[in-house]
């Protein structure tokens, strides 16, 4: 007994430091959403009823709190709404009480291809059905890239169904005349990254001509610019949205 105490005393001593090493690690807060670590909360997936072929969308775990928006996230040709997900953006905007939903425009993630979407009037259809299935109030509408093919029209066309629009360096901003734009009445925040010397600044020649609009550049960050500036994007997304409750 005498010989294995020392034996027992060391292991107590090594068992000790050991502890003292790991405390610090777990009280070690993790980064915020969209800066490296996974975001907080849970999300469903499924697809939207009443839809032809179905489309798939993410959804934050969590109903819209009193007095908060619905927000619906389209995507880039590059992505799916699997992109939200990773960056942390739904998880995000549902801690802060919104209701979050981003989906897989048709042909892209886990969307099959939709033969009804080849025209405007067919994007706006599918739009105003997802609305009406998801059961989105007035939501907010973040068109990144490719996906203003389906939201410019809506916009243009079914604006009083939106509580507002974040346009990211849409595509098909030419194909409207400015007249079309100065009737829109649609709160707006137009992003995109100063090296986003393309479609960014295109997108804006046109867009500037919406009545009720803001513009944020995120510096130093190109087209995708919610990829290369997580925290800037969230920011600014963030303080939209408090500006429209």
């Amino acid at each position: 007994m005498s010989r294995s105490r020392p034996a027992l005393l060391a292991l107590g001593a090594l068992l000790a430091c050991a502890l003292v090493l790991l405390l610090p690690a777990a009280r070690r807060r993790p980064p915020a959403p969209g800066r490296g670590a996974p975001a907080n909360g849970t999300v469903r997936r499924g697809t939207v009823a009443g839809t032809d072929p179905a489309v798939a969308y993410r959804e934050a775990a969590g109903p819209r709190a009193p007095g908060r928006l619905d927000v619906l996230l389209l995507h880039g040709q590059a992505f799916t709404s699997a992109t939200w997900e990773a960056l942390g953006t739904l998880a995000l905007l549902a801690g802060e009480g919104h209701r979050a939903v981003a989906i897989d425009l048709p042909g892209y993630g886990d969307s099959p291809p939709m033969g009804t979407v080849a025209t405007q009037q067919g994007r706006v259809a599918f739009l105003e059905r997802i609305l009406e299935e998801l059961g989105l109030q007035k939501p907010v509408l973040v068109s990144p890239s490719m996906s203003g093919r389906f939201a410019l029209p809506f916009l243009l066309l079914r604006g009083d169904r939106l509580a507002g629009f974040v346009p990211i360096a849409p595509v098909g901003t030419r194909d409207y005349a400015v007249g079309q734009y100065q009737q829109v009445q649609t709160p707006t925040l137009i992003l995109y990254g100063d090296r986003d010397t393309g479609l960014g600044h295109q997108a804006l020649q046109s867009l500037r001509h919406l009545p009720r609009h803001r513009v944020v550049v995120l510096p130093g960050a190109g087209h995708a610019c919610y990829l290369d500036k997580p925290g800037d994007f969230h920011q600014a997304l963030l303080g939209f949205l408090g500006q429209l409750q």
